[in-house]
């Protein structure tokens, strides 16, 4: 298992709905890591990091660039895994709560109990990827959630326990993704990293679509128990794959932060994203999605309203993932490093448009063309993450990493909220167009700024 909105497993169980080959230039390369042939970045960071991706347009970026990095195959191996175990294990769990109470409310308590210990692991334990090597917190994240997860599959634990044990697991999400991808940052050169996190990215929906049918049909064959175990199974893998494929690197933090309480940690790296206004511009824009999640929330009474089957509640909920993943490789693998640059504002501001469409409660047809729409646009998020990571300073990355994730998983708790609460008063289709609304409202706000500050 491995948030966001910016922000990334257990994602399955964390709650977050939702970050081609010529050589790499001379300047990003280092050493060549041992039995690899592969480079290691070195380059500094962009002066300017609200236009991160503007650099030379005359080596075009690949995605069989970004491959050739051994580093990053470990990287995006691990993640894969990670949240295959995951769709697994949500699936698992559900069934294993509900089948032992019978309870929707205690089925839908243990998802809570993944959704909200990750508004605080994040900016209280992501530091861990600062304080220490990011290689071992990985590992060590890894094999204590493998732990945890045997634990929960005992036949009989008592479902209080496995309610801890879900929120530890979930805890430790924060330090791995936090990891992981400032990892991502030291292996990669800038203009790669954004097709990097683009290959991440669509993996991401490309699992999470195939997870439910697939993990519903691992839990059927095999029973709950067995697929938690399956699932602790993917985390020792995961943790062998980094250890073996990702080279060691020291603590990035320096000594002064390294000593700081995690709670006074967590507090410097909330405002260090809200004071720079570049981490700011960044993290708004990521966290801006939250509006436009509701769809997905209301899906149910939203058929309802159209009088359409819940039979296609389903398809209605895959075309913004399935389109965001169409957009993301798109974006990263035909546009060029400045033209991505160029394309972050217009798209935040155009993302919630067709949304505004839901008013006149449009049929199924026209319903999933205005989803996938706002989920090609969404693409844009892939970008404001890589601009995100690439200007947090290194030595407080994972922190500021932690804390983008955590707004984003609230964010879209918060949005999931407000939309149930408008769609009792106003109606399904009313709420998810006034959210949007006030989604293109925020954008406006949001780009206004930073271009002023810019």
């Amino acid at each position: 298992m491995d948030g966001a909105a910016g922000s990334e497993s257990l994602t399955a169980l964390s709650g977050c709905h939702r970050p081609f080959s010529l050589p790499p230039p001379a300047s990003h390369m280092r050493n060549q890591l041992p039995g690899r042939g592969r480079p290691c970045r070195t380059d500094p960071e962009p002066e300017n990091p609200l236009n991160v991706m503007t650099t030379d347009n005359a080596s075009r970026a690949t995605i069989g660039q970004v491959l050739a990095y051994g580093e990053f195959r470990a990287l995006w191996l691990a993640h894969a895994l990670s949240l295959a175990g995951d769709q697994i294990a949500r699936v698992a769990i559900a069934v294993l709560v509900f089948g032992r109470t019978g309870s929707i409310s205690l089925t839908a308590l243990t998802y809570a109990l993944t959704l909200v210990p990750a508004l605080i692991s994040g900016p209280l334990l992501a530091g861990l990827a600062d304080r220490h090597p990011r290689r071992q917190v990985m590992i060590v994240a890894d094999v204590v959630r493998a732990a945890l997860v045997l634990a929960m599959a005992c036949p009989g634990l008592p479902l209080p326990v496995v309610g801890v044990l879900v929120v530890a697991v979930v805890m430790l999400n924060a330090p791995f993704n936090a990891a992981r991808l400032a990892s991502l940052a030291d292996v990669l050169p800038a203009a790669q990293h954004p097709i990097g996190m683009g290959i991440t990215s669509t993996t991401q929906q490309a699992v999470q679509l195939l997870g439910f049918g697939g993990g519903g049909l691992i839990v059927a064959m095999l029973g709950p128990n067995v697929a938690l175990v399956a699932n602790a199974a993917t985390f020792v893998v995961s943790a062998a794959v980094i250890r073996a494929f990702v080279r060691h690197r020291p603590a990035s933090s320096s000594s002064e932060h390294a000593n700081n309480r995690l709670t006074r940690s967590a507090l410097g790296g909330i405002r260090m994203v809200w004071t720079n206004r570049r981490l700011r511009y960044f993290a708004t824009l990521s966290w801006l999605y939250s509006f436009f999640v509701v769809p997905e929330a209301l899906a149910v009474p939203y058929f309802a309203q159209i009088g359409e089957s819940t039979a296609y509640v389903g398809l209605f909920m895959a075309a913004d993932p399935v389109c965001s993943a169409v957009g993301t490789l798109l974006i990263t693998r035909l546009v060029p490093e400045a033209g991505r640059a160029r394309l972050l504002a217009p798209m935040a501001l155009a993302v919630g448009f067709p949304l505004l469409l839901f008013a006149f409660q449009p049929g199924l047809p026209l319903s999933l063309l205005l989803l996938g729409a706002t989920g090609f646009l969404s693409s844009y998020m892939v970008l404001a993450h890589t601009g995100f990571i690439r200007t947090a300073p290194d030595d407080r990355r994972g922190q500021v990493i932690g804390v983008g994730s955590a707004g984003l998983i609230g964010g879209q708790g918060l949005g999931v909220l407000l939309a149930g609460l408008l769609g009792d008063l106003l109606g399904a289709h009313l709420a998810i167009a006034t959210c949007a609304a006030a989604g293109i409202l925020t954008a406006i706000a949001i780009t206004t700024s930073g271009r002023r500050s810019s």
